[in-house]
């Protein structure tokens, strides 16, 4: 690959120790450490012009407005949205997902219509439908995978019918890594008249997305996994759709006028931003943004690619790891690698890491469904971003090699 850039001065956690030993960060996929660039954002608002937006006449609280309301636009751009209305801020993924499926999921499905996710799904899009087609009388059928981890072709086709109505699906895995045909798939729900969910989380911090071209009714992502703050979560919907759904929250900005007895709503997107907004996330996510812009996702994408190509052939070398989600046919592998250690519980294998500075998850990764599909309890789980380097994958693989020794296996 090109030449490769030392990003992790710009972050100031990278910087640490961890058991004094300098920190290897690759739990990317549950958050990101935060550049300069965005805690001086956030501090530059706190420290300089702290104040409720959209509800004072005087000069901070237009500044804070201001923030607020450029960074709407800053993420319309950013994703290729048609209006920055069509933008609405939330705390995180999780919510947005929650809000699609209790307003419009409420409104628009009846018994007998017919729910269609991925069984490899994030549990935020995998509940809320499960409860929506308990309270609606709904089915909820799910696409399973084929032998390499991807999307199995045959029940995309199949299960998506005249009957489905909303079709929910992660543009890249948590767990596997892969990038699913999220744009066929919408290609596909559109012909029978559902609406697609796209859930972004991994896929928005690591590669450029245009909504449009996926042609996503909705899009959602969190802040936190793309560099700014936690707390800070994005919504997009087409706005047709949104204009359709009702409140979700009720309070605050939401409101356009209250009588005694019945509320006006607000237009889009205040509709759906009750009460004081989230400005520093604002202002966190918009430094997150251009930060990124400046770094680029070419650039991203081949670091991701070349951490993953070096990684992969040593931990094939080595008979005790077990890897899931690594033998895909088509090029579509993010910067996710999920394994197991023979023998060894997951959470053993992440604090003998820790020890030696490594940080990675270990869990189910909200994934319970897709763990009892792939026959395990938990597994291990690396993900990497554009400032982690090969040094840091050779500190992770050698903690890895002593991880059955520490427990007191022979090799």
């Amino acid at each position: 690959m090109s030449e490769v850039k030392n990003y992790k001065k710009d972050f100031p956690l990278l910087q640490r120790k961890m058991h004094d030993k300098q920190i290897v960060y690759l739990d990317n996929g549950a958050t990101t450490q935060k550049p300069e660039k965005v805690i001086q954002a956030m501090c530059s608002y706190y420290g300089g012009c702290n104040a409720n937006p959209h509800r004072g006449a005087y000069e901070l609280s237009v500044q804070a407005t201001d923030i607020y309301e450029n960074a709407r636009a800053k993420v319309q751009k950013f994703i290729n949205a048609r209006h920055s209305h069509e933008i609405i801020f939330t705390k995180n993924a999780t919510e947005s997902l929650n809000l699609i499926a209790y307003s419009y999921g409420m409104s628009h499905i009846q018994a007998g219509d017919e729910v269609v996710i991925a069984i490899s799904e994030h549990h935020s899009n995998l509940v809320p439908w499960q409860q929506i087609c308990h309270l609606k009388g709904a089915v909820l059928k799910y696409i399973y995978l084929e032998m390499d981890g991807n999307l199995s072709q045959e029940d995309i086709a199949s299960k998506i019918t005249e009957k489905t109505k909303i079709v929910a699906v992660a543009q890249v895995s948590n767990v596997l890594g892969l990038v699913n045909p999220v744009a066929e798939i919408a290609a596909r729900a559109h012909k029978v008249g559902a609406v697609m969910v796209v859930d972004g989380s991994q896929s928005v911090p690591h590669m450029a997305v245009d909504v449009q071209a996926l042609d996503a009714d909705f899009f959602v992502f969190s802040g936190h996994k793309m560099l700014s703050p936690m707390g800070i979560g994005v919504l997009y919907g087409k706005e047709r759709l949104l204009n359709d759904m009702p409140p979700f929250l009720m309070g605050g900005d939401m409101i356009d006028y209250v009588e005694e007895q019945q509320t006006e709503f607000a237009p889009l997107p205040a509709k759906f931003e009750a009460g004081t907004q989230n400005v520093g996330g604002a202002a966190g996510l918009t430094a997150a943004i251009e930060y990124l812009e400046q770094v680029g996702f070419d650039y991203i994408e081949q670091v991701e690619k070349d951490l993953v190509n070096y990684a992969l052939p040593k931990l094939k070398a080595m008979p005790y790891i077990e890897l899931y989600g690594c033998d895909s046919t088509l090029d579509n592998k993010t910067g996710i690698i999920t394994f197991n250690v023979k023998d060894v519980h997951p959470h053993d294998v992440a604090t003998i890491l820790d020890a030696q500075g490594v940080a990675i998850r270990a869990g189910h990764h909200c994934a319970q469904p897709l763990m009892q599909y792939l026959g395990q309890n938990a597994t291990c789980r690396a993900s990497f971003y554009f400032y982690n380097t090969r040094e840091d994958v050779d500190r992770w693989l050698e903690a890895l090699s002593k991880v059955r020794g520490v427990l007191g296996y022979a090799e």
